[in-house]
């Protein structure tokens, strides 16, 4: 178990979830029940949850028989690295230099690619198996969709984005079509019987291909699980589990966890429920909330209240507005750092007032000695900031913005890709048909006359020099065929990334005006593949947790020695600031236009700006335009809209707030040259009458 001295630096909230559990008589691990950390905002979770690992290992738990499962492979790095620390100090004071390892640390989408290629013998699955990134996923439902006619009819079938995403929450929220249909996209409620034919073909496509997408990996786990031996045979190798961000668990996920350990024994879940704000995704606040009471005996539950983030005021804002949400698990967050700052509700004339307010603040706190990116701009999306960027483009004051464009949306890099994927999967129709089209003269039809070449020739790579491609393409085939008979060889594969980008470049300085540029881009992509020890490991990696690069930039950041941040709230999750603006705090963006249809939504969007005041650790300021101008109106109508204060915002959150108001330099000016005379105009209204 952890030492006094480590203990120590916990708070005692913190110490009771570290060390819940007993130890066992000889010493070689800890019974523990389920357990619930509830942790409020910047209340010490991921310390708490990186010392409760320490904790087990300490307890004589194999680090081998841990799970560690969380939502991204960053915080899985971190919360590895914190564990290991905690270890190694521990141990090196004991006079032991031992080094610990979690190898089963990762997303819940990497954890099930491993466990399906372990046991794909017992599900009929091919261990080699591709995965599909969202956009290849959209591409072969595209596929479908044209082989079943569904394109070309006179009324509007969804599109494929529209398709993917109704069979994506289908899956996740274990929700029949029709259910889907009716909640979310009731205009598409006539094509449910041809939906489901698109899906089945999809799903038929997928296996013929030997392709899991982002939602199979999910679905063929949880299948895996329904069986009571391999079911059995899964969680029996874990002693532990452990689970971040539970909050943000869709009903698959949670069904997942309840079958690796039914009767929760071993079983940690850690998260917020006042943070849940992915319900577009199929998160299920009900996960988190049902928890205590999912197994007998019920969940120990844990609540961490002492905010390490934020001043008190700040704080005071916040729990004033969770206290207004009907089902939740009631906390009151307080904070050891006294302030006599308390949050600024601003109200301004519109967009230009509001892109005003916030570079005056911005820049005042910065001559006051604060960087600029240690202050954010948050908004509720990713246009709300458009006027302000002009603004801050026009002043020369470097910012970055996330929320934008992955690296892995970029062309170039999903053509390289492509490449490198139909090597690594001969039977991969989607990447074989981006790779036949890069070359010139070769369209859809003939990329699908190659596929059919391929198709009746067992998939050998080799087959290919003996189909005709069109002159145009002659130049380039017989390399690529070498190239393809290459990446199916052995060997050390991460020379072959080199191959196919020299390859591909002749294609990309034919396709793309500013191929320098992007040349450095593929550069980076082999720069990162040299990490990995196969090709196999590489691509599945990069499908599941992409890296972002200069795409989610908006600005010259990197050039910059500072710059502001700007953020969807969504993107800033997790983070914090010393300085924090959100934008547009009034009634049809906090809560949406799109979500007072239902209370559960409203109660999200509560939770949403719940999420964007916690971010600021000293100053933070809600900004309310009194005016929203709205574009190509009727040459006579209103050029503007009235915004109406935030529902959310009631008489006990204004009483933790000081109100202001800006106003532009015009009105100002105006103000100071008013004269000193007094008409008394309401006595002679009086005697009109």
């Amino acid at each position: 178990m952890l030492p006094a001295p480590t203990l120590d630096v916990l708070n005692e909230a913190q110490r009771r979830a570290v060390t819940y559990g007993v130890r066992r008589s000889k010493g070689d691990g800890l019974d523990a029940g389920p357990l619930l950390v509830v942790a409020g905002a910047g209340t010490g979770k991921t310390m708490t949850l990186a010392h409760r690992v320490g904790h087990l290992v300490l307890s004589g738990v194999p680090p081998a028989r841990i799970l560690l499962l969380t939502f991204s492979r960053r915080a899985a790095r971190e919360m590895t690295r914190r564990a290991r620390r905690i270890v190694g100090q521990a141990l090196a004071d004991q006079g032991r230099g031992e080094a610990i390892r979690l190898p089963w640390a990762g997303t819940f989408h990497s954890i099930a690619n491993r466990l399906l290629r372990e046991y794909a013998p017992n599900l009929g699955l091919d261990a080699g198996f591709s995965v599909l990134d969202r956009s290849d996923a959209g591409d072969l439902i595209d596929v479908a969709r044209q082989e079943l006619g569904l394109g070309g009819s006179d009324r509007r079938f969804p599109r494929k984005d529209t398709c993917l995403a109704i069979y994506s929450r289908s899956v996740n929220a274990r929700a029949a079509l029709d259910e889907c249909l009716a909640d979310g996209w009731p205009w598409c409620a006539d094509w449910a019987e041809e939906l489901r034919s698109l899906f089945r073909r999809y799903v038929e496509l997928k296996q013929a291909g030997g392709m899991l997408d982002y939602d199979d990996l999910l679905l063929w786990w949880h299948g895996l699980l329904e069986s009571p031996a391999l079911a059995a045979a899964v969680g029996e190798r874990f002693d532990h589990v452990l689970v971040d961000e539970y909050q943000d668990t869709n009903l698959l996920q949670a069904e997942i966890l309840a079958r690796l350990k039914p009767d929760g024994r071993g079983l940690t879940v850690v998260g917020d429920d006042a943070q849940s704000i992915y319900s577009f995704r199929a998160a299920d606040v009900e996960n988190i909330l049902r928890f205590p009471t999912q197994f007998t005996p019920g969940a120990e539950v844990v609540t961490l209240a002492e905010n390490y983030r934020s001043v008190q005021p700040v704080l005071a804002a916040a729990n004033a507005l969770m206290a207004g949400a009907e089902r939740q698990f009631r906390k009151n967050l307080r904070s050891a750092r006294p302030s006599g700052q308390r949050p600024c509700y601003v109200t301004v004339q519109d967009d230009e007032g509001q892109a005003q307010y916030v570079i005056e603040g911005v820049l005042a706190a910065r001559e006051a000695g604060q960087l600029l990116r240690h202050q954010a701009v948050l908004f509720r999306a990713s246009h709300h900031s458009d006027r302000l960027e002009l603004e801050l483009t026009r002043r020369n004051i470097p910012f970055v913005k996330y929320g934008g464009l992955k690296f892995l949306e970029a062309g170039h890099v999903k053509d390289l890709l492509a490449v490198l994927r139909w090597g690594d999967n001969p039977r991969n129709r989607i990447a074989a048909f981006r790779c036949l089209q890069l070359l010139p003269g070769v369209g859809p039809a003939l990329a699908a006359k190659a596929w059919g070449w391929l198709e009746t020739h067992d998939y050998l790579p080799a087959a290919l020099a003996d189909w005709r491609p069109p002159a145009a393409a002659a130049p380039y085939w017989a390399s690529l065929v070498e190239l393809l008979c290459t990446m199916g060889g052995g060997g050390d594969w991460r020379p072959q990334v080199g191959l196919a980008r020299d390859w591909y470049r002749p294609q990309l300085e034919r396709i793309y005006e500013e191929w320098p540029v992007r040349l450095g881009d593929l550069d980076a992509l082999e720069q990162i593949a040299a990490k990995f020890a196969t090709r196999e490991q590489f691509l599945t990696e990069l499908s599941l947790d992409p890296p972002q690069a200069t795409g989610d930039l908006a600005g010259p950041p990197l050039v910059d020695e500072d710059y502001l941040v700007l953020s969807t709230i969504h993107s800033a999750k997790g983070q914090e600031w010393d300085s924090v603006y959100v934008l547009n705090v009034a009634d049809g963006n906090f809560p949406s236009e799109f979500a007072t249809g239902k209370p559960a939504l409203i109660e999200e969007e509560r939770r949403l700006l719940y999420v964007a005041m916690t971010r600021a650790k000293t100053a933070l300021h809600l900004v309310a335009p009194l005016k929203y101008w709205v574009p190509q109106q009727p040459r006579h109508g209103d050029r503007h809209v009235y915004g109406a204060r935030s529902r959310f915002i009631d008489e006990a959150m204004m009483a933790c707030m000081e109100k202001r108001f800006h106003g532009n330099a015009e009105a100002h000016a105006a103000g100071s040259a008013r004269p000193a005379e007094i008409v008394d105009l309401g006595a002679r209204m009086r005697m009109m009458w």
